[in-house]
């Protein structure tokens, strides 16, 4: 199954003032809940990363878990979580990146990726692009190699693509 064979968008709830007045958040649960939905949006996010020896995927928390690893097992690839700072058990590395208002950190495990692993990044929206890019720079400190990132939506107008110059990035749905 393709995304061309199968409307992605119209598994996408538009939840208006959530999770504040002002903001229109695109909900993926009704697309999670279809599994010809799911497939495709998996097998379209994977399909230009397929044969690039990609070694992990790496899910950016908490949506980028559920697609990240649906995403490695279709690649033959270990899954691996980007979390928030104070969720990981072991010892981590972590980044903090800018918000509107404050600061936010994300942390990985020290041992999760090893040096020279070729790594695709995943995670369900692009918006501003500050907790992706924090999550690159965790990889890189740990001597990974980004093969790329994928998102299945990008909200284009707010700009987040800025931040990934110079790695690959490929988004399915483009608001």
């Amino acid at each position: 199954m393709s995304k061309d064979r199968v409307d992605l968008r119209k598994y996408i709830r538009d939840v208006p003032d959530w999770p504040k007045k002002g903001v229109l958040f695109r909900d993926i649960t009704p697309l999670l809940g279809n599994a010809e939905a799911f497939r495709a949006a998996v097998d379209a996010m994977a399909a230009d990363f397929a044969g690039e020896g990609i070694q992990y995927v790496v899910g950016v928390e908490a949506r980028g878990f559920i697609l990240g690893a649906a995403i490695a097992a279709k690649l033959n690839a270990g899954f691996v979580p980007v979390r928030k700072k104070g969720k990981l058990p072991f010892s981590t590395a972590s980044v903090a990146y800018d918000l509107e208002y404050g600061t936010n950190t994300v942390e990985i495990h020290k041992d999760a990726v090893p040096a020279g692993a070729k790594v695709l990044m995943v995670d369900d929206l692009l918006a501003t692009g500050g907790t992706i890019k924090a999550s690159c720079e965790l990889i890189e400190q740990l001597g990974g190699k980004i093969a790329g990132v994928v998102f299945l939506i990008e909200l284009a107008e707010l700009g987040g693509i800025k931040k990934l110059a110079g790695y690959k990035v490929k988004s399915i749905i483009r608001y």
